[in-house]
């Protein structure tokens, strides 16, 4: 790999990294663009220490999404299920349901504070020029 390519790839996985920390601030709308970029140069880095980075970041795509979307469904089904408790008069339901809520949030903040740990704990490791585990 030349110089100018090794140097270049570096650039685009801070800009990578960048992105996803932006998009804190555009509630996720910009998710897409990063994992978009990281697939179509992942090639690129192949049998280097920057291929880690560009696995690191789709992996920490992925797995946040499905963690916040397993979220998303508790909070969905728990109010279904206070609603229908509610209008039936049954107790254990809301409270039960009540319960589902509050591990759908949970998961929900897991998720986004994991996915900062990720991006962040990657980042500086980009900028040591280290490999990600």
């Amino acid at each position: 790999m030349t110089e100018q390519k090794y140097r270049g790839l570096v650039t685009y996985n801070h800009i990578t990294y960048f992105l996803y920390i932006i998009s804190y601030f555009t509630a996720g709308l910009l998710w897409i663009v990063p994992i978009v970029m990281n697939y179509v140069k992942r090639n690129d880095a192949k049998g280097t220490w920057l291929a880690t980075h560009f696995d690191w970041q789709i992996k920490t795509f992925w797995y946040s999404i499905l963690m916040f979307i397993a979220g998303i469904w508790c909070i969905a089904s728990s109010v279904g299920g206070i609603g229908i408790g509610m209008m039936a008069d049954m107790g254990d339901i809301v409270q039960g349901s009540g319960i589902l809520l509050v591990f759908g949030l949970l998961i929900m903040g897991f998720s986004i504070i994991w996915h900062l740990y990720r991006i962040i704990r990657g980042w500086i490791a980009l900028a040591d020029s280290r490999p990600v585990p």
